[in-house]
C-alpha cells in the first residue's frame, strides 16, 4: 500500500503531465511553477491538477459517499474490511489534522488543505513584490470567470 498518495504510477503520470504542459507552453517549469500550475484556477493555477495530490482526497470522498451503499450491499457478508479506507483516512489525518466525526462526502473538503498547503508553498517562493501581486491577483475570487465567457 502507498498511503501517502505517492504510488510510482502517480509520479510517472504527473511527470508526463508536467512535460506536456512544458511542451504546450514552450517553457521549463521550476518545481514551484509546476506546483502553481497544478493549483485550481480559483487559487491562481492553471487547473491542471497533479494526480498524486488528488489521489487520497478523491478516494476518501468516493468511499465516504458510498459507505451506506456498501453497508446495504454487503450486509450479509459479515464484518466489512475497510483497511484501504482506514489507511488513507489515517494518512490524510496525519498530514492535515483531525477527521470530523461525520465524514464529509465532498471531495472539496478533503482536497482543500492540500491546495492551501501548495498555495502557501508557492507564495513562500515568490521573490518579488511584482510576482507576489500577480499571484494574489490570479487567486482572487473571480479571477477565473473568463473561462465561462461564451465565444
Amino acid at each position: 500500500m502507498f498511503p501517502s498518495g505517492s504510488h510510482p504510477s502517480l509520479a510517472k503520470f504527473d511527470a508526463l503531465l508536467r512535460r506536456s504542459i512544458q511542451c504546450i507552453t514552450n517553457s521549463n517549469l521550476t518545481d514551484s511553477q509546476w506546483i502553481q500550475a497544478s493549483l485550481p484556477v480559483t487559487d491562481g493555477g492553471l487547473g491542471v491538477r497533479r494526480v498524486a495530490s488528488l489521489a487520497i482526497p478523491a478516494f476518501i470522498a468516493s468511499a465516504t459517499n458510498t459507505l451506506s451503499l456498501q453497508d446495504d450491499l454487503l450486509n450479509d457478508c459479515g464484518k466489512l474490511d475497510n483497511a484501504f479506507f482506514q489507511t488513507y483516512l489515517s494518512a490524510w489525518s496525519a498530514k492535515f489534522g483531525e477527521v470530523p466525526e461525520t465524514l464529509p462526502t465532498k471531495q472539496l473538503f478533503w482536497d482543500a488543505p492540500g491546495v492551501l498547503e501548495d498555495k502557501a508553498l508557492v507564495e513562500a517562493t515568490l521573490s518579488s513584490a511584482y510576482h507576489r501581486a500577480s499571484f494574489l491577483a490570479d487567486s482572487t475570487q473571480h479571477s477565473g470567470e473568463w473561462l465561462f465567457a461564451l465565444p
